[in-house]
C-alpha cells in the first residue's frame, strides 16, 4: 500500500479560504494603522507637558451608573467595555476556524495550535528567568504571551512587504489561537473574587442569547440589548468582563446552511470587524499606550526585572517559541515546508508574533493593577519590545521583499480574466481551452503585425533614396 505523501506546511490555500482570508485581513490591517496612530496619539498627548494633565483628566473622568456598580473612568470602559467587542469578534473567528477554517482538521491545526502554545509558553518562561533572576514580581508572565495580529499587519502594510497568503493565513490563524488562550489566562488567573448572583444572572442571560439564536430570532434590537446586560452582570461577577463577548461570539452558528453565501456569524462579523478594528481597539490604545516617555523611563525598561522580562518575552520568546513550535510540529510530523519558502521566512514571520500590543497591555494592567508606576512601566516595556521585533521583522522580511512579490504576482494572476487566479485552475480543461483561444489570437495578431511590418520594409527599400539605396560613403 503506497504511503500517503507528506503535507505541505504553508502550501497554498483553497480559494474560499484565500478569498476569506483576504478580506479578513484586509479590514484588520485598515483597523492596525488606526491603531498605530492611536498609540502615537496617546504618547504625543502624555508627553507634552502643556497636555499631560488634560490626558489623565480624562482618562480618570468617571462615568456610568454607580448603582449597577458600573461608574467606571473613561480608561475602564474602554479596556473592560469597548474590548468586549474585539472579543466578541475574536470569538466568531475562533468559532469559525473550528467549524471551518484550519482548525477542524486536526492535522491542519497541529501547526498553528503547536506554533501559539509555544508562542506563549517561552515568553512567561523567558518572563519568569528574567525577572525571578533579578528578584522582581512574577505577577507579569502573561504580559508578554499575547501577538496582536491587527499591529502586525499593520506593520506589514507599511513596509510594503508582499507576504505570500499562507503565510499571512499562518499569522492569522495563529493570532486567533493566541487570543483563545489570552482569554483563558485572563478568566483563569485575573479573576479576584466572585460574585455568584451576578455570575448566575450572566450564565441565565447567555442561555438566553443561545434559545433565541437556535429559534432564529432576528432583530438587533433584541440581541445588542440582551448583551449589554450580559456584560453588566459578567462585569459585576468578578470575572473579566471581556469573557461575555467571547461567549456570545462563540455562540453564533458560522457554519453555512443550503442556500446561504455566509454563515450567520460571518455575516455578523463582517458588521462589527469594523467597529472593533476600527473604533474599539483604537480608543482603547488611545487611553492605554499614554505612558511618559522619558530617558530615565526608557532606562528603566531594560534595567528593572519586570520590565527587561517583558522585552525580552516579546522579543525572543515569542520568536523562539513560534519558530520552534512550527519546526518541532514539521519534525516530528508528515508535514514538510513548501517548495516556494525557507525556513529563514518562518523565522521572520516569528518575529512578527512578538508585536504584543492590545492584550498585552490589558493583561499588564491585571497584572499590576494595584501598582499605577510599575503598571506604567509595563506598558512602556511592551511599547519597547514591540517596537523592537517590528524593526527586526522589518529588516528579515525586507531582505526577502523580492521574491515574496514573485509569489504575490503568481497568486494574483489572471491571464483569462475570469476573476479566478490562474493557479487556482491548473487542473482545470476549461481555463487551458480558454488560454489556448487566447493565445491563438495573440499569435494571430502578431503575424498580422509581421506581415505589415515586412512589407512597410519591403516599400522603402524599392524607393530611390529609401533604406534599400543608402551609401556608405561621403555625399
Amino acid at each position: 500500500m503506497t504511503a500517503p505523501a507528506p503535507r505541505k506546511a504553508f502550501g497554498r490555500l483553497s480559494l474560499p479560504e484565500r478569498n476569506f482570508v483576504a478580506n479578513a485581513l484586509r479590514t484588520e490591517t485598515v483597523g492596525g494603522v488606526l491603531l498605530l496612530l492611536a498609540a502615537v496619539a496617546a504618547l504625543v498627548w502624555a508627553n507634552i507637558p502643556a497636555l499631560h494633565d488634560s490626558y489623565e483628566s480624562v482618562s480618570h473622568w468617571h462615568i456610568g451608573p454607580a448603582s449597577l456598580g458600573l461608574n467606571l473612568s473613561v480608561a475602564h470602559w474602554a479596556a473592560d467595555g469597548l474590548l468586549a467587542v474585539f472579543f466578541f469578534v475574536a470569538g466568531i473567528e475562533l468559532k469559525r476556524e473550528l467549524v471551518a477554517g484550519d482548525l477542524r482538521d486536526p492535522k491542519a491545526a497541529a501547526l498553528p495550535v503547536a506554533a501559539a502554545l509555544c508562542g506563549m509558553i517561552a515568553p512567561a518562561v523567558v518572563y519568569t528567568l528574567t525577572s525571578g533572576a533579578g528578584g522582581g514580581s512574577l505577577a507579569g508572565w502573561a504580559v508578554p504571551t499575547a501577538t496582536d495580529i491587527a499591529f502586525a499587519l499593520a506593520v506589514l502594510a507599511v513596509i510594503g512587504t508582499s507576504l505570500p497568503s499562507a503565510l499571512r493565513a499562518f499569522l492569522l490563524t495563529l493570532a486567533v489561537v493566541d487570543d483563545l488562550f489570552a482569554i483563558l489566562i485572563i478568566a483563569l488567573f485575573f479573576t479576584d473574587g466572585l460574585n455568584f448572583a451576578a455570575l448566575g444572572g450572566a450564565v441565565a442571560g447567555l442561555v438566553v442569547f443561545w434559545l433565541l439564536l437556535r429559534r432564529r430570532v432576528r432583530g438587533w434590537y433584541v440581541y445588542v440589548p440582551l448583551a449589554v446586560v450580559i456584560w453588566g452582570l459578567m462585569y459585576n461577577s468578578g470575572i473579566h468582563a471581556t469573557i461575555a463577548g467571547v461567549a456570545m461570539g462563540l455562540m453564533l452558528r458560522c457554519h453555512r446552511e443550503e442556500g446561504e453565501e455566509h454563515s450567520l456569524g460571518e455575516r455578523i462579523e463582517h458588521r462589527v470587524r469594523p467597529l472593533s478594528a476600527g473604533l474599539a481597539v483604537p480608543l482603547f490604545a488611545l487611553f492605554s499606550a499614554g505612558v511618559a516617555v522619558s530617558g530615565d523611563a526608557l532606562a528603566k525598561v531594560f534595567t528593572q526585572p519586570e520590565t527587561l522580562g517583558v522585552v525580552l518575552g516579546l522579543v525572543a520568546g515569542k520568536t523562539l517559541g513560534v519558530f520552534g513550535g512550527t519546526w518541532l510540529t514539521s519534525r516530528f510530523t508528515r508535514a514538510s515546508l513548501s517548495d516556494d519558502l525557507e525556513w529563514a521566512d518562518v523565522f521572520a514571520v516569528a518575529t512578527l508574533a512578538g508585536i504584543g500590543f492590545t492584550v498585552s497591555l490589558l493583561i499588564g494592567e491585571l497584572a499590576f493593577e494595584d501598582d499605577a508606576a510599575l503598571t506604567d512601566s509595563v506598558k512602556a516595556a511592551v511599547l519597547a519590545g514591540s517596537l523592537i521585533a517590528t524593526a527586526l521583522a522589518t529588516v528579515l522580511l525586507k531582505i526577502r521583499n523580492a521574491r515574496y512579490r514573485r509569489l504575490a504576482d503568481e497568486e494574483e494572476r489572471d491571464e483569462d480574466q475570469d476573476g479566478v487566479p490562474d493557479v487556482y485552475e491548473q487542473d482545470d480543461p476549461e481555463y487551458h481551452l480558454r488560454m489556448a483561444r487566447i493565445l491563438e489570437k495573440k499569435a494571430a495578431e502578431h503575424r498580422r503585425l509581421a506581415r505589415e511590418k515586412a512589407a512597410a520594409r519591403d516599400a522603402l527599400a524599392q524607393v530611390p533614396g529609401g533604406a534599400g539605396d543608402r551609401h556608405d560613403g561621403p555625399a
